[in-house]
C-alpha cells in the first residue's frame, strides 16, 4: 500500500511539474516601465512582438522578437514566481531624490495582473533582473 501511495504521489507531483514549465506565452503580456520628470520609456512584449515608446505622446514602434531573444524571455519568465512580484524589495532608493527614473514590471498572464512596487530603473530586484536586462536591451538596438 505504501508503494502504491508513493508511486502516486511521484506521478502527482512530476504532472504538475510539468504544467508549470508548459506556460502558453500567447496569454502573457510583460510591460516594462521607466519614468522621472524628464525622461519616459515602456515596452511591451507579447506574443514574440515589442513595442517600444521612447517619450511621451510618440507612437510605438513595434518589431517582431527572434527565435533565440524569444526563448531567453520565455527561459527568465519561467523562472519567475509570479505571486511574490508585488512583495519584492528594490535594492536601491536613487528614486527617491530623483536620482533615478522610477520603473515598473507589470505582467498580465490569464487576465490576472502582477505588478512589482516601483524600484529604480537600471536596478532591478535580482529576482526579475535577468528578464528586465533583456527588456532593456530592446531599446538599445
Amino acid at each position: 500500500m505504501k508503494v502504491l501511495s508513493f508511486l502516486i504521489l511521484t506521478i502527482f507531483i512530476g504532472n504538475s511539474c510539468v504544467s508549470q514549465k508548459n506556460i502558453d506565452m500567447s496569454s502573457v503580456e510583460i510591460t516594462y516601465s521607466a519614468m522621472s520628470r524628464g525622461y519616459y520609456q515602456k515596452i511591451v512584449v507579447k506574443n514574440k512582438m515589442v513595442s517600444i515608446t521612447k517619450s511621451r505622446g510618440e507612437e510605438s514602434v513595434t518589431n517582431k522578437i527572434d527565435g533565440a531573444q524569444w526563448a531567453r524571455i520565455v527561459s527568465e519568465f519561467k523562472k519567475i514566481n509570479l505571486e511574490t512580484i508585488p512583495q519584492l524589495k528594490a535594492p536601491t532608493e536613487k528614486r527617491f531624490h530623483d536620482g533615478a527614473a522610477i520603473a515598473n514590471l507589470k505582467i498580465i498572464q490569464n487576465g490576472k495582473t502582477y505588478e512589482t512596487n516601483g524600484f529604480d530603473n537600471g536596478f532591478p530586484p535580482a529576482e526579475i533582473e535577468k528578464l528586465v536586462t533583456l527588456l532593456v536591451a530592446f531599446t538599445q538596438e
